[in-house]
């Protein structure tokens, strides 16, 4: 059964589409009008294996921030709904990255319970035109619409712009690795027996 999913988020500030397969290639085509954010889910599919097309228009001329946050929901939602039942998956997943002077490292669990942790202090600064203080923004609403536990920890860093890339490889390698079936079952991975 195909693990696919599509979703369309529209609101008075942002319109999204997220075309998504998880068990892909790294095969993207991502246009959000942000060019530091399309280079970060660019790492997101490559590094993950995650085949995703994504539109997205939002109101950029005010700032990044709904832009943002809304593709973090919109892409949480297309994972939480590509996994359906969940049944099989590996559930939990680690990822360290290193970028050159930069170490960051992504804990995943597919909980259905959403908590997210941020262990990095990052100045208020920007990349280009692109708010540092977003990536949290980011990844938080991605936990919060995936129904993911995401923990994140930047060991060391000196260039902000290695330090977030790291972020989103690990992010990747560990999501990759959580969504991944395992051989061995084909039960939802709790004793609940629902995820």
């Amino acid at each position: 059964m195909a693990r696919t999913s599509k979703v369309r988020r529209v609101t008075r500030e942002t319109e999204i589409e997220v075309e998504l397969n998880i068990d892909g290639t790294g095969v993207h085509d991502i246009q959000t009008s942000i060019p530091f954010l399309d280079h970060m889910l660019s790492q997101l599919a490559r590094h993950g294996y995650f085949d995703i097309v994504i539109r997205a228009k939002g109101d950029i001329e005010i700032d990044f921030h709904h832009t943002v946050e809304d593709m973090g929901i919109a892409l949480g939602e297309a994972f939480s709904k590509a996994m359906g039942d969940k049944k099989g998956i590996r559930r939990f997943a680690q990822a360290s990255v290193p970028l050159n002077e930069a170490l960051a490292h992504c804990v995943i669990d597919i909980a259905g319970r959403a908590f997210f942790v941020f262990n990095a202090e990052f100045p208020k600064s920007k990349i280009g035109q692109f708010d540092v203080e977003l990536v949290p923004e980011f990844f938080q609403a991605f936990s919060a619409n995936s129904g993911i536990t995401l923990h994140f920890n930047a060991e060391y860093w000196t260039n902000l712009h290695h330090i977030i890339e790291a972020m989103f490889k690990s992010f990747a390698r560990a999501l990759d690795q959580a969504c991944t079936l395992d051989s061995r079952s084909n039960e939802v991975p709790s004793t609940k027996g629902k995820l």
